[in-house]
């Protein structure tokens, strides 16, 4: 496996006027949440058919891609991590999990952490201690909240909201809306396997909520339940 074959490849999809478009929705301006970021436009089905090809690639070659401000090589490195990942057996997950942690701070925007946080933290979390999800979700550092929480994402598919609902209301004051999402995000998933763990945290917080956190958890209620929680905030 050929990490200047593999660069190649992307260079090959690179899509100029798409980057430009990207470096916009991205927030890659000084002082916003994406600053400094390099966008080349390549879409995320592109990166991982590339990623597919490249799964054997070594831990070595990822941090090289990691390391990049490109962040399409940043998220085609993620993608085959969470290949490597899905086909590793446990010794060898743990691997992965630690590589992970070592390298987090490049796990640096929410497209970043969403395609990674829940298959591989949330993964590898899930039949042992959690304690990490609580040092990351008092972090000053915006991705690191956003990992804790979209972690849990696996919980929530094993039926297990326990700390989804925990680390909630611990972000429930946060002032970034990408975590408002990212929490409304997971409350909405464990309303959809159990609707009644959701409406009890709803109506003992729904006053609290930032706005986006409360709409994008309530975003798959009957319309008068939808109306009856954003008139009680």
């Amino acid at each position: 496996m050929s990490l200047v074959k593999l660069l190649q490849d992307l260079t090959a999809n690179k899509n100029l006027p798409r980057a430009k478009i990207m470096q916009k929705f991205f927030k890659t301006g000084p002082g916003e949440y994406g600053a400094g970021d390099i966008f080349w436009g390549i879409t995320v089905p592109q990166q991982r058919q590339i990623a597919a090809q490249y799964s054997e690639l070594s831990f070595f070659d990822l941090q090289k891609l990691l390391a990049s401000r490109v962040h399409e090589q940043r998220l085609t490195a993620l993608i085959i991590l969470t290949l490597k990942y899905k086909q590793a057996l446990p010794p060898k997950q743990k691997i992965i999990y630690s590589f992970y942690l070592k390298n987090i701070n490049q796990v640096n925007n929410w497209d970043l952490v969403d395609i990674t946080a829940p298959g591989i933290v949330g993964n590898f979390l899930f039949t042992k201690n959690r304690g990490i999800l609580y040092q990351l979700v008092k972090s000053k550092n915006l991705w690191k909240r956003r990992i804790a929480i979209v972690s849990t994402l696996y919980f929530i598919k094993q039926n297990d909201f326990q700390d989804t609902l925990k680390l909630a209301m611990i972000l429930l004051h946060d002032k970034h809306d990408l975590i408002h999402k990212a929490v409304g995000w997971m409350l909405r998933e464990a309303g959809k396997k159990d609707l009644a763990i959701l409406i009890k945290f709803l109506d003992k917080n729904c006053r609290q909520m930032p706005r986006v956190m409360l709409r994008y958890a309530i975003e798959r209620l009957p319309e008068k339940q939808r109306r009856y929680y954003l008139q009680a905030k």
